[in-house]
């Protein structure tokens, strides 16, 4: 036969056979080679973390109706002034008070009526709070300003905790990830020898979210404080990672 075609044919025997490896992974040893896996094994697993919140979302509204749309919103225009006043008077930042949703339109009860016309405004609006702490006297400033709804609290974390405890729910998923290769290996009569790839699969955030809350009719209580009792609980951070393992025959 041939040298050259020889050679040809050994090439590509080598390529077909680099074609039919093992295991096809995308992370490659430290060394560079293009090492294959002769055993491995798979896991995800998935950890939790959690941490109190260090910062707080409240949704308030203000409403008004009134026999034609530009009454309302004068008397909704008027609300924003009052209550943007008050929160910035109280220390809030005029940045840290949005607009969530503004709407006007004549109200279903007199749709049907033409000589009854009457309409109805809502302005609603989004507060970010650094301070959960003071989400009741936040909360007691809105209504005393006009406020007519509060409508949503929720605690979060900042951009910076909440890296922190994604990291924590990082190294319990990778702890979760490790007895469940050892239990696996165990059974297989096999032996974890170390990692080969590992990533994350999910991440996710949930926040607290208080359904309801306490409010004093007569504004601050006797001790000065807020009355409004909100009450709080722990952000979870849950991160789901993928694991394969070099195994060796025990």
């Amino acid at each position: 036969m041939d040298r050259r075609l020889t050679a040809l044919i050994g090439i590509a025997a080598l390529v077909a056979l680099a074609g039919c490896s093992g295991f096809a992974g995308t992370a490659a040893p430290a060394d560079g080679d293009e090492a294959q896996l002769e055993r491995s094994i798979t896991v995800t697993a998935a950890g939790e973390a959690t941490s109190a919140p260090d910062r707080a979302t409240l949704r308030v509204a203000v409403t008004a109706t009134g026999e034609d749309a530009a009454a309302v919103r004068d008397e909704l225009d008027a609300g924003e002034e009052e209550l943007r006043g008050a929160l910035t008077d109280w220390g809030l930042d005029d940045d840290a008070i949005r607009t969530d949703e503004y709407d006007v339109r004549e109200s279903y009860e007199t749709r049907e009526d033409p000589n009854r016309t009457r309409y109805e405004g809502s302005h609603r609006y989004v507060i970010e709070l650094d301070d959960v702490d003071a989400v009741g006297e936040v909360i007691d400033v809105a209504v005393d300003a006009g406020a007519d709804e509060v409508q949503r609290i929720r605690f979060g974390l900042s951009e910076e905790r909440e890296r922190e405890v994604r990291e924590e729910a990082i190294q319990t998923a990778m702890a979760n990830a490790d007895d469940d290769a050892g239990a696996l290996a165990n059974a297989s009569g096999l032996e974890v020898s170390g990692v080969y790839e590992v990533s994350t699969a999910q991440s996710r955030s949930r926040p607290y979210v208080a359904e309801s809350y306490t409010g004093a009719a007569d504004g601050a209580d006797a001790s000065g404080g807020a009355s409004t009792a909100v009450e709080t609980g722990d952000v979870s951070v849950t991160v789901s990672v993928n694991v394969v393992y070099e195994a060796v025959p025990a």
